[in-house]
């Protein structure tokens, strides 16, 4: 046997028998000394970390970021800074709600998170395949995300909960239209689009800042599932999307998206007719058109998913010089709540796992000590300031530019601009699309408002959709009680007077 090879404990101590415990004799009870067994079984109860609150079902793959158009008078982020430059890029893929075992094909949208390896640090970028989201506030999370959990008496998601959420918030008006439109439900994960979503701050070397906002423009194509198709798919191969990347990955078809930028000069902000800042709304083309930077490409699937993908830890705390962030406040509640669920998840220091250290440089700092800690500094010292001319020191310059505060204190709605209210962009997003994607977005949002138990629940969530517009609204209210009326079994016709089922339905 070549010793190299042979299996050993933990401790590094051979292993005589794999195959049969030690017993008190050939038909006795187990030995408590038999330290492989308990030592086998221990690690075995312990093998699952807790998986994610949220986006707990993921799959990822490496690959690179080139940039192709110089934006260096916007930003003075090394990675960013040259024409033809390479970086290393990790990226995770996810749906949001469900938990690690659901579908892949469910009606959610989907995380669309990246790690950048850059020369100056990891620069995580976490956003989804949709540019807007549900709530603009991150007081609000929890509640959302309760919403759409299990609920704690039945222990399945209930309709009652998330619509009811829904209609007593209306910002979520315009994610809504969004997420029970045709993109819903996309093909694959190399057939969607993703965004930062949030508004960022780019800062150039001169300390001029800006607004921007990114977006991933797939280059496969969009490609999406209608719900009943997503509905066999996810019934025949809950795995579908993680196995299409997988796969797709492995025969050289390396997916790419080009990433382009809004930019906004930061003057702009206070008077532009949305406030800039608030995430459920999206930055007007025409008023910014977007500007291409670069080339994702991946090209290189994880060689142990747990290592890689599970053990990923994304904090979109995680800036470089010359990237930060802006007042939107849901991006301010994410820049701690991030890192914070990291720490429980996987430790305090999971930033020393392979796939979360730097690769273009090395971590320097005075952390210390903590479960796991393989590399503790030595006999350097634990503090700062110090005399020793070979510790870190700090910088004294800022990675990005400051912003200007003014106010008191206290618990405050935004202040307004011109077109701020909650439904216009929903409206508008409506009147975009064409009559058989109008029919399709009302079938699908009365499929679940038509479960709903409680008729002050769906008439607020109604409510919303004809305030974005009056049409949109008399159609799901239409639909609903179609769907209320198939459900008790009655004949449709009698509820929506002369109109077909499927009429109903669109």
């Amino acid at each position: 046997m070549n010793p190299t090879n042979r299996l050993t404990t933990e401790s590094g101590a051979p292993v005589e028998d794999n195959q049969r415990s030690q017993t008190a004799g050939a038909n006795g009870p187990v030995l408590m000394q038999d330290h492989h067994l308990i030592e086998k079984l221990a690690r075995f109860d312990r093998e699952r970390i807790p998986e994610r609150v949220v986006h707990a079902r993921g799959s990822g793959a490496f690959g690179s970021f080139e940039v192709t158009a110089d934006v260096s008078k916007w930003t003075r982020a090394k990675f960013l800074g040259q024409v033809g430059k390479k970086t290393d890029v990790l990226i995770r893929f996810s749906t949001v709600a469900l938990e690690l075992g659901s579908a892949d094909t469910v009606r959610d949208p989907r995380g669309f998170a990246l790690k950048f390896y850059t020369q100056e640090g990891n620069y995580d970028l976490v956003g989804n395949n949709t540019p807007i989201f549900f709530i603009r506030d991150a007081i609000k999370f929890p509640d959302f995300i309760h919403s759409q959990k299990r609920d704690p008496w039945s222990h399945v998601q209930e309709p009652d909960n998330a619509w009811d959420f829904f209609s007593n918030s209306p910002e979520a008006t315009h994610q809504f239209t969004w997420l029970f439109g045709d993109r819903g439900i996309p093909r694959s994960y190399r057939h969607m689009d993703g965004f930062g979503s949030h508004t960022f701050q780019w800062v150039n070397a001169g300390g001029e800042a800006f607004w921007i906002k990114y977006h991933f423009k797939t280059r496969q194509g969009i490609e999406c599932f209608t719900a009943e198709e997503a509905q066999r798919v996810g019934g025949e191969n809950p795995n579908h999307h993680h196995l299409d990347l997988l796969h797709s990955i492995e025969r050289g078809e390396f997916p790419k998206w080009t990433l382009q930028v809004q930019v906004m000069p930061v003057a702009e902000a206070q008077h532009y007719r949305f406030n800039p800042f608030d995430v459920t709304k999206v930055w007007s083309h025409k008023d910014y058109p977007k500007i291409d930077v670069g080339v994702l490409t991946l090209n290189r699937n994880p060689g142990n998913y747990f290592a890689e993908i599970e053990q990923a830890a994304f904090n979109p705390a995680n800036f470089v010089p010359g990237i930060g962030p802006s007042p939107d406040k849901m991006l301010q509640g994410r820049l701690f709540s991030y890192g914070d669920t990291q720490r429980y998840r996987l430790g305090i220091n999971h930033t020393q796992l392979p796939v979360n250290c730097p690769h273009a440089t090395k971590a320097a700092n005075y952390g210390r000590d903590g479960a796991m800690r393989h590399d503790n500094g030595g006999r350097g010292p634990n503090y700062e300031p110090n005399s020793f001319g070979d510790a870190p020191k700090q910088s004294n310059r800022p990675l990005y530019a400051p912003l200007e505060i003014h106010g008191w204190t206290g618990s405050h709605a935004w202040t307004k601009h011109p077109d701020d209210n909650d439904f216009v962009q929903a409206g508008d997003l409506y009147r975009l699309m064409d009559e058989p994607a109008k029919r399709r977005l009302v079938h699908s949002i009365a499929g679940g408002l038509g479960a709903v138990t409680r008729q002050e629940i769906i008439d607020r969530a109604t409510g919303h959709f004809r305030q974005a517009d009056a049409d949109f609204g008399a159609r799901v209210e239409t639909a609903v009680k179609a769907v209320q009326a198939s459900l008790k079994g009655e004949d449709v016709s009698v509820q929506v007077g002369a109109s077909t089922h499927a009429d109903a339905l669109g």
